[in-house]
């Protein structure tokens, strides 16, 4: 059978970390920046898991993680 192939988008945007989950960046940190507060550019820069309900997605995509 021949090697399953990995969605090179999906492999991008998220990377697997040890206890099973999936890492992810937040969204809205792009551009148009001043109107949004600090607090809210503060946790868009954090990273933040898949969660549970996405993940048995985002793993289908991703064969050997």
């Amino acid at each position: 059978m021949p090697k399953m192939k990995t969605r090179r988008a999906v492999a991008k945007r998220f990377k697997a970390v040890g206890n099973g989950k999936l890492k992810r960046k937040r969204a809205n940190l792009r551009h148009i920046l001043e109107k949004k507060s600090q607090k809210c550019k503060k946790r868009a820069g954090k990273t933040d898991y898949v969660h549970e309900a996405d993940l048995k997605k985002v793993k289908r995509c991703l064969p050997y993680v």
